[in-house]
C-alpha cells in the first residue's frame, strides 16, 4: 500500500482532517448557540460599578458568591432571565493587562456536546491550553466550561440547568427602573479578521450580516449573528495595537432600546457615579441606528442603542479592505 492511501484510509477511520485555518475539521455535528449569556467584567471598584448598573442603568442584583474571607467573589447584574452582566472584583490573580472583559459567554442547549464538537475542531481554552476533559458545573449550578477565540479573548459556553440559580430566579429581579431588556451584542477587539472569522463564522456557525468603516478608508466592525439567536457578535478591528482606554471602548456591550430619546430623558434624571465619563449626545453611527455610549467606572462602554435605522431601511455594508498592522 502507498503510503498516501495509507494516511487517507486511517483519516477515514478517525474521522477527521485538518484544514488550511489549522482547525481540525469532523463530522462531529454543532450544538445550538441559542444566545449570548452574558459579559463578564473585571471591576476595580464594586461599589462604584454596582451604582452604575444598579442606581444608574436601573437593573437588579439578584445574587452574589462570597469568598472564604466575606469578600464578593462575583455578583451578577440581571438583564433579563436569560442575559446579565458578570462583576468580579480584581484581585491578586487577576490579569495584568489592564483589560476589564474577562470574558463573553454563549448559551448552548448541550454543553457536553459543545465540548466535544469544539475539540474536535482543535479550539483550545484560556491561553492555549486544553479544553477540559469534562464539562463542570458552576457555583450557581449551570453547566460551563471556557474555550479562546484567535485573540485570547476567553469565551465561555454554558447550558441553564433546572436547578441553577438562573432558571431558579426567572421572573424576579427585573425593576421597571431597567434602562433596557436586553444585550443585542458583545463587541470583542481583533487584530485578524480572517482568523477570527475561521472561529466565530466557520466553527461556530455564525453568519455575517453587517460590515462597516468609521473612515471609509479601512473597515471597522464586522456583525456575525449567533446560529440560533438574534444576538450577535460585533468583531471590532484594529491595525496598531489600541491602547487601553481603545481596548475599553472597543471591547463592549449593547443595550438595545426601542427609544434613545426616552432613554436620554430618563438617565438625565439619575446621578452618574462621578467617577464615570459622562455619556455621549444622541447620534446616528454609521449603522444609522440611533445610540448613547455610556462608560462604566473602569472605562467599559456600554452602548445604548435603538433597534432600528432612522428610517427603518437596512444599512448598506462596507466593501472596505481590513486594516493592516501599520494602520
Amino acid at each position: 500500500m502507498k503510503i498516501p492511501h495509507l494516511i487517507l484510509s486511517l483519516g477515514l477511520i478517525v474521522g477527521f482532517v485538518f484544514s488550511p485555518s489549522g482547525y481540525a475539521q469532523t463530522d462531529v455535528a454543532r450544538p445550538k448557540i441559542i444566545g449570548l449569556s452574558h459579559l463578564g467584567l473585571w471591576v476595580k471598584d464594586l461599589n462604584a460599578s454596582r451604582q452604575f448598573y444598579k442606581n444608574y442603568l436601573g437593573f437588579d442584583e439578584p445574587y452574589s458568591i462570597n469568598n472564604p474571607d466575606g469578600s464578593v467573589h462575583t455578583t451578577w447584574i440581571k438583564i433579563n432571565d436569560k442575559q446579565s452582566v458578570e462583576l468580579f472584583p480584581i484581585n491578586s490573580k487577576t490579569p495584568n493587562d489592564g483589560d476589564s472583559l474577562y470574558h463573553i459567554a454563549l448559551e448552548t442547549d448541550d454543553a457536553v456536546g459543545m465540548l466535544n464538537y469544539l475539540k474536535s475542531k482543535g479550539v483550545t481554552g484560556p491561553a492555549g491550553k486544553a479544553l477540559p476533559d469534562k464539562v463542570g458545573k458552576g457555583k450557581i449550578g449551570n453547566l460551563n466550561f471556557f474555550a479562546e477565540d484567535p485573540d485570547h479573548h476567553i469565551v465561555e459556553i454554558v447550558q441553564y440547568e433546572p436547578e441553577g440559580w438562573t432558571i431558579k430566579h426567572a421572573g424576579k429581579a427585573m425593576p421597571a427602573t431597567r434602562i433596557a431588556a436586553r444585550i443585542s451584542h458583545a463587541g470583542v477587539t481583533v487584530g485578524n479578521l480572517e482568523k477570527s472569522l475561521k472561529f466565530y463564522r466557520d466553527i461556530l456557525g455564525m453568519t455575517e450580516f453587517w460590515r462597516g468603516s468609521s473612515n471609509n478608508i479601512t473597515l471597522s466592525w464586522v456583525n456575525e449573528r449567533l446560529p440560533e439567536s438574534r444576538d450577535y457578535i460585533e468583531i471590532m478591528l484594529y491595525g496598531k495595537k489600541p491602547s487601553l482606554d481603545r481596548v475599553h471602548t472597543m471591547n463592549h456591550m449593547c443595550l438595545e432600546v426601542p427609544s434613545i430619546y426616552v432613554v436620554d430623558t430618563t438617565l438625565k434624571t439619575r446621578t452618574l457615579p462621578a467617577v464615570c465619563k459622562k455619556p455621549t449626545a444622541i447620534k446616528a453611527g454609521v449603522n444609522r441606528k440611533r445610540q448613547i455610549n455610556c462608560f462604566d467606572p473602569d472605562g467599559t462602554r456600554v452602548e445604548i442603542m435603538e433597534a432600528s435605522t432612522v428610517d427603518g431601511k437596512p444599512t448598506p455594508s462596507s466593501a472596505t479592505p481590513p486594516p493592516t498592522e501599520n494602520d
